[in-house]
């Protein structure tokens, strides 16, 4: 399996990175050892998590840090896992928050959480537009210094956040976002393509996009209001359900029936095939999920397919 190296980093990865926001919440503990067991067996490395996954189920804290950090530890694999997570989701202090005095006391929690004593990749959640950019990085550039944290990346992030960070970095010295975690997929694309999606490739990063089966639309498995009683996640598929959705899924169907492959394997490979992409972000609730997300990460798409999706899309 061809691996990618992520932005400048020394960090090469298979291209899939396993998301782990269903741990503690539709995966318990001993299915997300087995999802995770499964993603180290079929050859991938990369983990991504946040520090607020799962707290909006009711009793729970930051269930998925828990979860791979008592794995990691379970296992004793840390050298052959990446780590990714992220900072500046509001959690509890009542906003989205990016100051140097939240980073450098959150990293402690995440650190404590994960059993580990660095991050590979540590990643700005969400936009703070009240903290300046420059004592955001300031704040990651002492804790790369400290060697709490390998790079950094960031994530939601429009054209003119990213090219300010970038800018900073480059007249400040400061560390450079080295990967972009935003929404893509084939059916939602305007958070990565045109202006982004440029930046991304002219200046060398990496897109590692969530959302990469549009909440499990993309599986192929509704097709109707009726359908959307087929799991928890049912409600949040409803708004795919359009003109634009269906011919998605036609095209789906022709690729299926000329390659074999399942509709999750299809969008995965879509993904890989574009333009800066380091690897899409997939969450799996069984062993048989994830060997069909890995299925996916190993396929490769002709032109005539490629071209297919990618109009059905427009």
């Amino acid at each position: 399996m061809i691996r990618r190296r992520l932005g400048q980093t020394d960090i090469e990865i298979a291209p899939l990175v396993l998301g782990t926001n269903v741990f503690g919440w539709t995966a318990d503990e001993k299915t997300s050892f087995g999802v995770l067991d499964a993603f180290v067996a079929e050859g991938f490395t990369a983990i991504d998590t946040a520090d607020s996954y799962s707290r909006w189920i009711p009793g729970n804290d930051s269930e998925s840090e828990k979860i791979i950090g008592r794995w990691i530890k379970a296992r004793g694999n840390r050298d052959k896992v990446h780590v990714f997570t992220k900072v500046g989701s509001d959690m509890g202090q009542g906003k989205t928050d990016l100051s140097a005095k939240w980073i450098e006391a959150e990293v402690e929690t995440s650190l404590k959480r994960l059993q580990t004593d660095y991050i590979d990749l540590y990643q700005s959640h969400w936009p703070d537009r009240t903290v300046e950019q420059e004592e955001t990085l300031s704040a990651y550039d002492r804790l790369i210094r400290a060697g709490k944290v390998r790079f950094i990346g960031a994530s939601n992030y429009d054209e003119g956040l990213l090219t300010e960070a970038l800018k900073l970095s480059g007249e400040k010295g400061l560390p450079r976002y080295q990967t972009l975690q935003n929404e893509y997929n084939l059916y939602s694309r305007d958070k990565y393509e045109g202006a982004v999606q440029d930046i991304v490739v002219r200046e060398g990063l990496s897109l590692i996009c969530y959302y990469s089966l549009a909440s499990g639309f993309l599986s192929g498995k509704y097709r109707s209001e009726a359908d959307l009683g087929k799991s928890p996640r049912g409600k949040g598929v409803a708004k795919f359900l359009d003109e634009k959705g269906l011919r998605i899924l036609a095209a789906m169907d022709t690729v299926a029936e000329r390659t074999g492959a399942a509709h999750t394997e299809i969008a995965l490979a879509w993904i890989n095939a574009q333009p800066g992409v380091g690897a899409p972000i997939a969450s799996a609730t069984s062993v048989a999920q994830l060997e069909s997300l890995a299925r996916g990460a190993r396929l490769t798409l002709g032109n005539e397919d490629l071209a297919l999706l990618t109009n059905a899309g427009k």
